[in-house]
């Protein structure tokens, strides 16, 4: 069973900087896309950010330019750094596989908070 782990979240001020980190309890690590997913308050969890199994990286328009994601093949982990945070960045944050039809189990996920 694949085991996510979330971390490095926290309660930052607009226009601060977070970085996220997902470990990925996963054989074969390097052969999988990964991204990013938040999830606001009553609203559906969202992708915020993918990288391929070459690291071809995709980005939607709302956060393209502020949010790089980045991968450790060799600590099976995932990174999101989070620049020019804005309080509608306020969401939980989990990783997952990039194939959003073939999910694994959602992990505990990560809080950010961006207010001032």
């Amino acid at each position: 069973q694949v085991q996510l782990v979330e971390s490095g979240g926290g309660l930052v001020q607009p226009g601060e900087s977070l970085r996220l980190s997902c470990v990925v309890s996963v054989s074969g690590f390097s052969r999988y896309g990964m991204a990013w997913y938040r999830q606001a308050p009553g609203n559906p969890r969202e992708l915020d950010a993918g990288i391929s199994s070459q690291n071809t990286t995709y980005y939607p328009h709302s956060v393209e330019g502020r949010f790089t994601i980045s991968r450790d093949n060799a600590k099976n982990t995932v990174y999101l750094q989070m620049d020019s945070l804005k309080p509608e960045d306020t969401a939980v944050y989990s990783c997952n596989s990039l194939r959003t039809n073939s999910l694994w189990s959602w992990g505990q996920g990560t809080q950010v908070t961006v207010s001032s």
